[in-house]
């Protein structure tokens, strides 16, 4: 019997010998990782070291003087051009919150959602992971209008909004201009239309099969109920689909002016493409401020359409800078709170904007309310006494 054998027959009388088989390679890898796969604070920073990790491997292939070079092509005019078109992003994004909460019967004044929307932007700048601001301004949200679940769901189709207008104009972009994935994206595309074809299919399957008390199905209609509610009702969807438009557009352009800044002569029929790609790249939550999947995207980009891979890392550190700059008005948000809450006595609010009025309370809209809100559909048409106010907070 070979010496792989597991367990040996010994003659009667005698004992069993037993012959442990030599571990295979995979199992000895499993056992050396499994320290750091249990290793909690690895887990949750993860992001934060895959992003370190790619910024690292660029700066080692490409050199540090490209990074450099790009932070000193920035000057002044070009730091408030992009605080600019950050504060048209930002009361956008904020009108367009505005609406989904109210279309969830939430209420929200523009005025709030302008200051807790920078103040998101900055965390997401200023803490790895990218998302922590989003997290906060919704939790707080939800808080004050005394529903944290709908303040959570508010947030998040806030935010599907602005991916759904990315995917639509990212498609058409990157299938209609010269890019580094068209050709790829267009031999892909019959397959993911079948795939799409085959698991709408499944749902509507499942969907028409299920029975009455199914409580997932149950959950999954409230969830598309309040989806259509907040996105795609008649009062919401012009205002929705007009600021995820301006949005866009904004950040678009920023990545033009990124680019020329960082000494590329593209045209913007070249650099559409590219920018599509590294927004979706800052969508992914495995960076630092934002810093890692955009630049490595961004650099390979540029390479594979012969603009320079020193170019594209370039281009995306500026990008980064100038983004970070629009959203130092959240630094001044924080700032302001923080000052509040420490001259505010105990239990007092912070300012005037978050105090709450003893006409509000926590009863939910009633329908003739919901809609006569839910028709304001202009950013600068809410009232700040309709509302109530955020409560005050500090980080």
């Amino acid at each position: 019997m070979s010496a792989q054998t597991v367990a040996a027959e010994a003659r009667p009388g005698t004992t069993r010998t037993v012959t442990a088989a030599a571990p295979s390679t995979s199992m000895r890898i499993r056992t050396a990782l499994r320290p750091l796969l249990d290793n909690r604070a690895l887990r949750t920073h993860f992001g934060t070291v895959t992003g370190t990790a790619i910024l690292a491997l660029l700066l080692w292939r490409l050199g540090t003087g490209v990074f450099l070079d790009g932070l000193a092509r920035i000057d002044v005019p070009v730091l408030l051009a992009a605080v600019g078109t950050g504060v048209v992003t930002t009361v956008f994004s904020a009108w367009r919150w505005q609406l989904v909460a109210r279309g969830l019967r939430l209420r929200l004044p523009i005025g709030p959602a302008v200051a807790d929307y920078y103040r998101a932007l900055f965390l997401n700048a200023a803490l790895p992971g990218g998302v922590l601001g989003d997290v906060h301004r919704a939790v707080r949200h939800g808080q004050s209008a005394g529903d944290l679940g709908r303040g959570v769901r508010a947030v998040v189709l806030e935010r599907v909004a602005g991916q759904v207008a990315l995917t639509v104009v990212g498609s058409v972009v990157l299938l209609s201009l010269p890019s580094p994935v068209r050709d790829d994206a267009r031999d892909f595309a019959p397959l993911a239309a079948l795939a799409a074809a085959g698991a709408l299919a499944v749902y509507l399957a499942v969907r028409m099969n299920r029975a009455p008390s199914d409580q997932r199905g149950g959950a999954l209609s409230r969830t598309l109920a309040e989806a259509r509610r907040g996105l795609l009702s008649r009062a919401n969807w012009p205002g929705v689909t007009l600021s995820s438009a301006v949005v866009l557009a904004g950040h678009l352009s920023m990545f033009v002016v990124a680019a020329r800044v960082a000494g590329s002569s593209a045209g913007v029929s070249a650099l559409l493409p590219i920018a599509v790609l590294a927004l979706v790249a800052m969508g992914l939550p495995l960076n630092v401020g934002g810093f890692g999947p955009r630049e490595g995207v961004t650099a390979w980009a540029f390479a594979a359409a012969g603009l320079g891979a020193s170019t594209g890392l370039a281009t995306a550190v500026v990008y980064g800078v100038l983004s970070f700059a629009a959203s130092l008005p959240g630094l001044a948000v924080l700032v302001v709170r923080w000052y509040g809450a420490l001259r505010a006595k105990p239990g007092q609010f912070v300012d005037s904007a978050t105090a709450p009025s003893p006409e509000v309370s926590r009863v939910k809209y009633a329908a003739k309310d919901s809609v006569r809100l839910a028709s304001r559909c202009f950013p600068f048409s809410a009232d700040p006494r309709e509302g109530r106010p955020m409560t005050p907070d500090s980080v």
